[in-house]
């Protein structure tokens, strides 16, 4: 079988899961495409995940209610053992490169990290992944009874459903003891679209001027569009936005269909985590700044005197 960690959140499967589906088939792999899914009161995610995969494997369970990269690796090596996996795919999440590796070792197995394509080459896989800030596109295979892959957020199409929902399974699993206690938890919530889910994201740079123009011109921009809210290392370094909306090297990479940068200079860094995007719209008053080398339309000129102008247009 083909087995997937699915990821998701707020009660409802994440596009990254369906992007990894996409993966599995593009392999072209004998087996079941397989989700496994862990946490607690899971059944509406098991149901939503039956949709686009042949088989759904779910361990609801109390001491997966929260993620833990010791219990997520023990679980997933587990399955893949018992089921004899031929490939892994995991999400190329914070969480997915933290507990990926781990379950590589546990299965003695190769690992492919990062990966924006993935395809058969004889017993073995072969993909493509970026490097040298996204310059470079490099081709690697890989061979073994079992390869654990991480697939990049954003880098696969979303799988359409099966013909017919997959069959749902209740899974028993032997847990470790946790090595680590989670003594509490912050999240970052927002009313704005994820910027891994949004088709068009508006980006604030160092040439907003400062954190009050954020709230002036980059969310009002944003909200007309329905679009997610991102922002520059300098400006969240500035402590003008929360990490959580940093796009780049550093922070979120994103493929949106649109992406408009204002006064947002397009640092190496940045570019790598943005510079795959369909559209490219971009707004600074610097001529020569790097930002207008990957655009698709530049706008010369001071963010403070158009951007007014796009959101009353956005308004119409």
């Amino acid at each position: 079988m083909i087995l997937i960690l699915a990821e998701y959140a707020d009660g409802k499967l994440a596009k990254s899961t369906l992007e990894m589906v996409t993966a599995a088939r593009d392999t072209g792999r004998d087996g079941p495409i397989t989700l496994l899914v862990l946490g607690q009161n899971v059944a509406a995610i098991a149901s939503e995940a039956a949709a686009v995969a042949d088989q759904v494997l779910v361990a609801d369970r109390a001491e997966l209610a929260a993620y833990n990269a010791e219990l997520w690796a023990a679980a997933v090596a587990q399955i893949a053992t018992e089921g004899e996996a031929s490939t892994v795919i995991i999400g190329g999440s914070r969480s997915g490169r933290e507990y990926a590796p781990r379950v590589a070792v546990k299965l003695d197995a190769p690992y492919l990290e990062d990966v924006i394509s993935l395809s058969a080459s004889g017993a073995g896989l072969q993909a493509q992944r970026y490097t040298y800030l996204a310059r470079v596109t490099e081709t690697v295979e890989a061979e073994g009874p079992v390869i654990v892959v991480t697939a990049k957020p954003g880098s696969f199409a979303a799988a359409a459903p099966a013909a017919q929902p997959g069959e749902q399974y209740d899974v028993d699993l032997e847990l470790p003891t946790s090595r680590v206690t989670i003594t509490g938890k912050s999240v970052e919530k927002s009313s704005r679209v994820a910027l891994a889910e949004a088709e068009v994201i508006v980006t604030g740079g160092r040439g907003v001027g400062n954190a009050e123009n954020f709230g002036k011109f980059v969310e009002p921009l944003a909200d007309n569009l329905g679009a997610g809210v991102g922002a520059t290392r300098a400006v969240v370094d500035a402590g003008w936005r929360p990490y959580a909306e940093q796009v780049g090297q550093t922070g979120k990479t994103v493929q949106p269909k649109a992406y408009i940068a204002l006064g947002v200079s397009g640092a190496v860094q940045h570019l790598s985590g943005m510079g795959k995007s369909k559209f490219i719209v971009a707004i600074n008053k610097d001529a020569e700044a790097p930002i207008f080398k990957v655009a698709d339309y530049g706008i010369v000129g001071d963010v403070n005197e158009i951007v007014p102008a796009l959101i009353e247009a956005s308004k119409r």
